[in-house]
């Protein structure tokens, strides 16, 4: 008996028709991100919306997609403190209200019928602190660097995992997790054998083209916020990794002069990508008010 068997082996390269589904889903995805979090933006300071009824406000935009059919893990919903516990998942004895105050970390994915989605996303409603932006700048920094990177064929995830932590690690911090994971295609959120990690993962049978993973490297101060950006990302031939989450990145957040030239170019082509892709379905579903918020978040950035 042996623990990886060829199935697990076969599942792990998607192929076309999964490939496309799987692109198909993170548009549709996305788009009941952009409808919940400028939602969020809208009301948060007049209403009590708490991390469990922001959760379930978020389940109800990703109904409205076709070929939804549930949540691909329970919603981490997180505010301050919160956001700090990796694995955190709300509940009626925790439950806080989502303020103007504190940083806001949604971890959610779908299961839909052409591919499987899992995604966070950290926005601050107020005016974040120095810190908060330097930490998701880093993070951010950390997040496109392993998004751009080209690799030899059949390396193991292990050996990339510094590329997303060289920019925390620069100023001392750190975080206690790994930064990727394989995903499936209508099944496991969480795939093996492969993944991205600063554990060497045994298993792992090397990267290659066809395998979708996460790349979420993130920032966790004890007590007071977490931070982490995730999208997952597609091994590719002979060209960098393509981003399978067209959701933007909170500006708000970045230290542009923080930034190179290359990574403020690549955020500008991922955030015009956004708009070309999410934003025709945006208007096709009447969703005016969430594809300001998209265009808004998505206006190209200059140092």
């Amino acid at each position: 008996m042996t623990d990886i068997t060829p199935v697990q082996l076969m599942k792990a390269v998607k192929n076309p028709v999964e490939i496309n589904g799987m692109h198909n889903a993170h548009i549709k995805d996305a788009a009941a991100l952009c409808c919940y979090f400028s939602w969020l933006e809208k009301n948060v300071s007049t209403k009590k919306i708490t991390e469990v009824s922001g959760a379930q406000k978020l389940l109800e935009f990703r109904k409205m997609q076709s070929d939804f059919v549930g949540e691909s893990f329970p919603t981490i919903s997180s505010v301050g403190p919160h956001g700090a516990i990796i694995h955190y998942s709300p509940d009626e004895t925790t439950d806080v209200q989502i303020t103007t105050d504190q940083l806001y970390l949604c971890d959610s994915g779908g299961q839909y019928k052409d591919g499987t989605t899992d995604v966070t996303r950290t926005l601050h409603f107020g005016t974040p602190t120095e810190f908060e932006k330097e930490c998701y700048t880093r993070v951010l920094k950390g997040h496109i660097k392993l998004a751009t990177c080209i690799f030899p064929s059949k390396i193991k995830g292990n050996y990339l995992d510094s590329f997303a932590r060289e920019y925390l690690w620069q100023v001392g911090l750190d975080y206690a997790h790994g930064t990727g994971h394989g995903i499936g295609s209508y099944l496991n959120v969480h795939e093996g054998p492969m993944g991205i990690s600063w554990r060497p993962i045994q298993e792992d049978p090397g990267l290659e083209a066809g395998m979708f993973l996460s790349n979420e490297p993130g920032y966790y101060q004890d007590g007071q916020f977490g931070i982490r950006i995730e999208d997952i990302v597609e091994v590719v031939q002979a060209r960098p990794l393509h981003n399978y989450n067209d959701l933007p990145k909170i500006k708000r957040l970045i230290i542009i002069n923080m930034l190179t030239e290359s990574e403020v170019d690549y955020l500008n082509k991922y955030h015009q990508q956004c708009r070309d892709i999410v934003g025709p379905l945006l208007d096709q579903q009447g969703q005016t008010v969430a594809k300001e918020w998209l265009y808004r978040e998505t206006e190209p950035i200059s140092k």
